[in-house]
This record gives C-alpha cells, structure tokens and sequence, in this order.
C-alpha cells in the first residue's frame, strides 16, 4: 500500500451527443480545443499543478483514442512509479457490470483502486470542462470547514441555470439544498461537477448506493441529496476563475472564440499555471506571401496561404490560395483548397474542403447571427458545394 493524502477520480467516459459530428469517433474530452489542446489538458494539467500526483481516468465510450493519448501521463508529469496516471475501463467482475451505470458507478468499480492508496480524501473531477484550478485551495477550505463533502461551484446565467445540478447554501457557505437539473431553477449558483470527498465518506456513500436497486447511481442525483438528508457537512466552494462546460456545439464554440480576446480569463499564455498536452511533434507553421493573418491562433504544422480572421487553426492544417476563414475553427489536420469560403464553422478532424466552396456562407460572408456549421470528422465537402449557415454535415 502507497498511501496518498489525496486520490483523483477522472470521470472520462461521457459519449457527448450533444457535440453531434465532434464526438461520433472520439470521446468527449478528447475533442480538441483551443488549437494544440485537447479537452481532458486543462483537467489534467490542474492535477500536476495543484501536486495531485494519483490519478486514476475512468475511461468508457471509444476509449482507444482517450487511451492512446493519455499513455503513461509523461506529458503532464504524470508517470511517476509510485503513484502517476492510471487508466481505468470497465470490468467484468464477481457484482459489477461490464459497463458503468453513472458516475458514481463508475467509482464504485474502482473502490480497490482508491483503497490499494488509503487515501485521506478523494477529489472527483470531469474530464470535460475547461478551467484552470488549484486544487489544493479547494482541499485547504474542505479542511477549514471540517466538512464530509465540498463541492465547486460557479454562478452561471439564469437562462443556463437548468443545465447544472444547483445548490442553495446558508451564511457559512454550508449547502442545504442540492437539485440536480431542474426544470424551474431558483439558484443559479450551480455545481462543476468538482468534488472532495472524505474517503470514509465516500467509501459508505458508495457501497449503500451499489446496494440500492432504485439508484441511477449518479453523484449529482443519488449520492449527494442522499448524504444531505443524513445530515453530513456538505459544503460549497465557490470558484472564482474562469470555468466552462463545453457539452454543446454553442458553448463548445463561445468557449474557443473567447481565447482569442484580451486579457481573456483563461490565459494559456501564462507561465505560472501551464496547461500541458501530448501534441505531435511537428514543423512550425509556415505562412505564405499571399496570407494574412488576424486576431488568430495557429498551431505548429500549419501551411497557410489564404485569409484568415478570428479563428483558431490546429495543429497540421492546411489553408489554400484565396481561401477566406472568419470566425471559424478548424480541429487537426484539416484541408482548405484554394478559393473556398469558411465563416463561424468548426470544421471536425481530417475533414477537406475542395476548391470554392462555401461552407457556412452563401457566396459572401455571412451575418454574424447565423447559426454555427459544423463539419464532421474526416468528411469531404466536394468541389463547389454551399453549404448553409447552421447546418452539420
């Protein structure tokens, strides 16, 4: 036994239906984001920076891809022997299923795994949010507050609000109401999906969980309520950072087009809080003469030659002669041939656009408040194709 003060359990394994073509082959924290980054970085990259060296991925829906670039965690310092990045998929055994069934479930398959650590506590996280935290702060006020259970929280707009799980806290910041979803908000100070939990808390909440056959055996709608009604010190922290659920197309987009502004919350510029990833190693980027180049994030391995304003440009792209690209965001290794026109598209992995197309455009830029286009993952758009503002293809 390697006894650890802290545990982290990355919840990895969500399908993300909502993102349509940018999850059909790949889980969702394996989406890229920001140009060089994938989702899972930021989550990852908080581990080694707030020295959370245990961590074990729950990893479900088309795990090869989340696996493979995962491997041993080096590139987030994470490959230690005595602790480090453990992948950890479904298993057959004597009580559990071969898949999980929520997410408490899915720590609950792994209750050997936290146990092999004797941890003090155990903080559960999501693989599928962007947001930089120390989460040693988090552990220094669950400590203060004596408490059983401390949960992020963020305020989020009202007219989100019934997305989250909410919560309503008294003065000392103790919760005393948690609704998970609800149709008729009256909070909107909502839960990140971040948790503490004493490990023998967690460990009782967990197997009574297992043990009750109406559960959906998840911690937002189960273990949670279930722990306030038996009066346990739950207790709220609230994040004051920059945080945001990237699990539909909207805010999928709304959260790369904000990196692009200054001053932006984010800052993956900043030295003293790195995120980290397992890009490819690839050649800078090269820009031609006839490119111009604004407002714009392009990543290593790029050959731009047309226009490009506003928008993020992966790793491995290829930008053609007369193209134009506004308010858009091209995702690894995608091909722009010449004279085409891309406005506020994500354009998925490996897809290529032909010669004079317009995606996202009819001809001309389109207005701003058209809706978002969206190109799936090795698709082909052929030669001279339109397609309208809005749609997936």
């Amino acid at each position: 036994m390697r006894k650890q003060e802290c545990v982290a359990m990355l919840l990895a394994g969500g399908q993300g239906s909502r993102l349509g073509g940018l999850t059909r082959k790949r889980a969702k924290p394996a989406v890229s984001f920001c140009g060089k980054y994938r989702i899972i970085d930021f989550t990852l990259s908080n581990c080694l920076n707030s020295h959370v060296n245990t961590v074990g991925v729950l990893i479900q829906y088309k795990p090869f891809l989340l696996n493979s670039y995962i491997g041993l965690g080096s590139a987030w310092d994470l490959d230690n022997p005595y602790s480090g990045v453990h992948i950890l998929p479904p298993f057959l055994g004597e009580k559990e299923g071969s898949w999980y069934n929520g997410t408490a479930n899915a720590v609950y398959q792994n209750y050997e795994f936290i146990d092999f650590y004797d941890p003090e506590y155990v903080l559960i996280l999501s693989g599928d949010h962007v947001y930089k935290m120390d989460y040693t702060l988090m552990l220094k006020f669950h400590k203060e507050k004596n408490s059983d259970i401390t949960i992020a929280t963020v305020q989020v707009p009202w007219e989100e609000a019934s997305r989250f799980g909410l919560l309503t806290v008294d003065q000392d910041a103790r919760i005393t109401e948690f609704t998970e979803k609800p149709a008729q908000p009256e909070s909107n100070l909502a839960s990140m999906g971040v948790y503490v939990f004493n490990w023998s808390t967690l460990k009782q909440a967990l197997i009574a969980d297992a043990e009750d056959y109406k559960s959906q055996n998840d911690f937002g709608k189960n273990i949670i309520p279930q722990q306030l009604k038996q009066g346990k010190r739950v207790y709220a922290y609230e994040f004051q950072g920059y945080w945001r659920d990237v699990g539909t197309i909207e805010s999928y987009y709304q959260a790369n087009m904000e990196s692009l502004r200054k001053g932006h919350f984010l800052n993956i510029f900043d030295p003293r809080f790195r995120i980290f990833s397992n890009e490819d190693i690839l050649p800078p980027h090269f820009v031609g003469s006839t490119a111009e180049i604004e407002n714009s994030l392009v990543c290593n391995g790029c050959i731009i030659h047309g226009k490009i304003s506003n928008s993020i440009i992966a790793p491995g792209v290829y930008v053609g002669k007369e193209v134009q690209i506004r308010d858009s965001i091209l995702l690894p290794c995608v091909k722009v041939h010449d004279g085409s026109i891309i406005h506020k598209t994500i354009v998925g992995e490996n897809a290529e656009i032909m010669r004079h197309c317009f995606v996202g455009a009819d001809g001309h830029i389109a207005s701003d408040q058209e809706g978002i286009t969206v190109v799936e993952d090795n698709h082909i758009i052929t030669e001279g194709s339109v397609i309208e503002a809005g749609k997936n293809v």
